[in-house]
């Protein structure tokens, strides 16, 4: 019932929008009065068929039983959208932002996706170029020369994409090297000094081998400064280089193969202070600055950070026309290397830096067998094989004014921390026989060494059933059987994260009698129960010492205590998943221009590892006691083994395997100058794998279930000969269904945050043709909406510090703008705006790293323009 109320919903508000539309229907019907007028309209339609591979065989964007947006390649380039991250100005479901560094960037369709500011969670959109999977964003964001397509598939696509499509797809089609010699030159001159130079050339080698080289190279000052250091940042610099072969041997086989290298190399990204909490002030007090106005665009760090990706591989697709079957192999072998060094306090004071290297090499091999029978049943079978490594090596880095900052925070007098006076860390150093000036005074904080293996298989194959003309019914199925081994190991340098002050207290309070967990539990339960009363209580006037513990106020110091390494006795550093899928489909073509569908189908996604330093044993292997103490913690398979450790407490080694449902209703409809898709859907998430930033870490965990109702609505109107008028809107009802365990409490009945409600993508072309000159003027203005939304559920520290009552939101609205004279002999002269009415809005917020009450957040990126020169011969 709750299905169908909310599909219903749906479909009044999916009418309204299709309403929105029917003047330009009408407009259209009305100026075609005459049969010679009619023709001619329908020669154009035939002339600008889109064919998909969405299901992996080739259809018309008509024919494919799936809700599916494709950005073809002229549009790409008169959008000048450059990377995937442009894409989403297009593609209303889909959301991309890049947030940390240049290769940290999360992909989002319908309101699900993961952040990738973790190699060990992967994502839920999964993302293929040229049919080969880029298992992690920074693998997917080089330009996006000589593209023929993009298509965007929304929601779960797991039967035949996999165990990282429990959201959707974004395929990416290049051109396929040419029997006939060609190719294209472009230049682009933009604010900024914006230079980006691009360019292909293909031809034949022989009458059977084809080849292409294409390549580009992108690089723009910064539209950022650090002001304290006279550099910029946010800039870009990237280039990227492929090469192709297309063999022929036979009329039936063909073989291509693809080798690629990008780089980046920038500095990134801009992060602004949205409040500036009590901390502050003793940034200020070692001479520290900040920047309180998001769009200033100015920052103030300690030294410049560095971003590099190198990102390269290569694949083999074969394919053979075997007459009734045809048969495709797919392999393929990528490497990426990812390297940044950040100042992740986000001011001019030398407080701390993170340096992250790492490297993931990726080896997959598809192979199916796809039939094209004359009778009813037809179908596909393929198996896929998937093996990663991936290896990180990570550090934080002491700053040299740490010990100063915090010393500051904790309520020393700012001249006696300055001048070198004895200080409250002396003190401690003095009672814990710390060595003096230990404390925040190492050169590192920590240093990480992670690795995971991860190897999977899996068999998918759909079956079609054509029992009468226009009528298919679809029976798909995957199992997948998915294994990781991951090791993390980390050292823990600074002596005061090494006590914890509960049990400190303890050893004190009993003249050292009780050093040990099992002294302790030795003790009667009263005489238990009484330490722990005290060990357990802040100093203040009503309870003054000796009956309170002086030390805990310093607990919020503790940043990165030590590290329980895994695998361990307890803990084997071992996932294994498997999981049977399968899809249920019925399609009818009503007419020659009108096709429905109906659908359901389930997605999964294998278990993700929490690859930080923040992984923590489950509870049930190891539950804490009172303020982290270990002589107080229950008995436990990890507190049993004697392996605990000063501070350790419960948390998430990894997140279990998401599960999707959807149900989905769709028509799709295409006449000559008028077409539309419309999908209604009701899709359903249980155990999203949430991933939290917490400001000094990230929590992963599952959530019970997160559910969307929505639809998605797309038309083009073309009412006079060289004018396209397109329009996509997305609605999405998310809620978390249940999600007791967040970061900032049960969210269960709340809206998943930074989901918008609604998102449209509208544009407009127009195309000149000057007479019989093949001359033409391409002008085109694009519209990109995001309803007002919150950013997310509330941030850890700052919001729960507020009962949670002050979230903050965001609203989108991007105004993009072009126009190209085309000449008959190749030559192309444009301009073009992105952003061009300098929309500003913050892209999310997060905790301020070890400062607590401050919030940072990452602006939007201004108003570019420019001026581009193409030729195509």
């Amino acid at each position: 019932m709750k299905m169908g109320r909310n599909l219903a919903r749906a479909a009044m508000l999916s009418t309204i929008s299709m309403g929105s539309l029917a003047f330009a229907d009408t407009a259209m019907a009305q100026d075609a009065n005459t049969a010679d007028e009619a023709a001619e309209n329908e020669d154009e339609f035939d002339d600008e068929v889109i064919v998909v591979t969405a299901t992996k065989r080739e259809q018309t964007l008509q024919e494919t039983p799936i809700s599916v947006s494709v950005t073809s390649g002229e549009t790409l380039e008169q959008a000048q959208i450059r990377d995937v991250l442009d894409l989403q100005t297009v593609a209303p479901s889909l959301r991309v932002s890049q947030l940390q560094t240049s290769s940290a960037s999360t992909f989002i369709i319908r309101g699900f996706g993961n952040g990738d500011n973790n190699f060990g969670v992967e994502p839920s959109v999964g993302v293929f170029i040229d049919g080969v999977f880029r298992s992690r964003s920074a693998a997917a964001l080089s330009d996006l020369p000589n593209v023929q397509r993009i298509e965007v598939l929304n929601g779960p696509q797991s039967t035949l994409f996999g165990k990282n499509a429990s959201a959707g797809v974004i395929s990416v089609i290049t051109r396929e090297p040419q029997f006939q010699f060609g190719g294209s030159v472009e230049a682009v001159y933009g604010n900024f000094n914006t230079v980006v130079l691009k360019g292909d050339v293909t031809g034949p080698i022989s009458e059977s081998i084809a080849f292409s080289l294409d390549g580009s190279y992108q690089r723009r000052d910064g539209y950022a400064d650090i002001v304290n250091l006279d550099e910029e940042q946010n800039d870009r610099n990237r280039w990227a280089a492929r090469a192709q072969l297309l063999i022929e041997p036979t009329p039936d086989i063909k073989i291509r193969a693809i080798a690629d290298y990008s780089r980046i190399d920038e500095v990134c990204c801009q992060v602004t202070t949205v409040v500036a909490g009590p901390t502050a002030a003793g940034i200020a007090a070692v001479g520290g600055q900040l920047d309180t106005n998001p769009f200033s665009y100015d920052a103030f760090l300690n030294f410049v950070p560095t971003n590099e990706v190198d990102n390269y591989g290569g694949s083999i697709q074969v394919d053979w026309d075997a007459g009734p079957v045809a048969i495709t192999s797919i392999t393929s072998y990528r490497e990426l290397d990812n390297f940044f060094l950040s100042d992740i306090d986000y001011t001019s004071a030398d407080i701390a830096t993170e340096t992250r290297d790492q490297q993931v090499e990726t080896f997959t091999q598809e192979f199916r067998i796809t039939s094209d029978f004359d009778g009813p049943i037809n179908f596909l079978l393929g198996g896929y094989y998937f093996d990663e490594s991936i290896t990180q090596n990570s550090a934080i880095q002491n700053g040299s004014q740490i010990r100063n900052f915090f010393e500051i925070l904790a309520g020393e007098d700012p001249v006696a921390v300055l001048t070198g006076q004895p200080t409250l860390f002396n003190g401690l150093e003095a009672t814990f026989n710390f060595p003096q000036e230990s404390i925040f005074n190492t050169p590192l904080l920590t240093s990480e060494n992670f690795s995971m293996e991860n190897t999977a298989w899996s068999i998918f194959g759909t079956v079609d059933f054509e029992p009468v003309d226009g009528l298919v019914f679809t029976a798909g199925f995957n199992y997948t059987d998915d294994k990781k081994d991951f090791a993390l190991s980390q050292q823990s340098f600074d002596p005061l994260a090494q006590v914890n002050f509960v049990d400190a207290f303890i050893t004190g309070a009993t003249m050292g009698a009780v050093t040990t967990r099992d002294q302790f539990q030795a003790l009667p339960a009263a005489q238990q129960a009484a330490l722990l009363a005290v060990a357990t209580t802040p100093c203040s006037a009503a309870a003054p010492p000796p009956n309170c513990n002086q030390l805990l106020p310093l607990a919020g110091f503790q940043f990165q205590p030590p590290f329980l390494t895994i695998p361990n006795a307890v803990e084997d550093g071992r996932t294994n998943d498997d999981k049977f899928t399968y899809l249920l489909r019925a399609a009818y073509q009503v007419s020659d221009e009108v096709n429905i569908y109906a659908s359901y189908a389930t997605g999964f996604k294998a278990s993700s590892v929490n690859l930080s330093r923040d992984s923590r044993p489950a509870n049930t292997d190891f539950v804490e006691g009172p303020g982290n103490s270990t002589f107080a913690a229950p008995d436990s398979a990890i507190i049993n083994a004697g392996l605990a450790l000063p501070n350790l407490r419960s948390g998430s080694r990894f997140a279990g395997p998401e599960e999707a449902e959807v149900y989905e209703l769709g028509v799709k409809a295409q006449w000559p100058g008028f077409g539309f898709n419309l999908a209604i859907f009701d899709q359903t998430i249980q155990g999203f794998q949430s991933f939290a930033f917490t400001g000094t870490g990230f929590a992963l965990r599952n959530a019970g279930q997160q559910s969307v109702q929505g639809f998605e609505f797309d038309a083009t109107v073309n009412p006079v000969d060289g004018l396209v008028f397109t329009f996509a809107t997305t609605y999405l009802d998310a809620i978390y269904d249940s999600f007791t365990g967040s970061v900032v409490g049960d969210l269960t009945g709340e809206r998943p945050g930074g989901i918008p409600e609604w998102t449209i993508a509208t544009s407009l072309t127009y195309t000149h043709e000057f007479g019989a000159s093949g001359n033409r003027l391409i002008t085109r203005v694009d519209y990109n909406h995001e309803s007002n939304t919150d950013i997310n559920n509330g941030l850890p520290t700052f919001n729960t510090a507020l009962g949670n009552n002050q979230i903050f939101r965001r609203e989108v609205n991007l105004v993009n703008a072009s126009m190209t004279l085309a000449l008959d002999n190749g030559i192309e002269i444009g301009a073009y705006a992105r952003n061009l009415l300098n929309d500003q809005y913050i892209m999310t917020v997060f905790d301020g790293v070890a400062q607590a009450g401050t919030v940072s957040g990452y602006p939007s990126a201004p108003r570019t323009y420019g001026a581009l020169v193409r030729f195509r011969f």
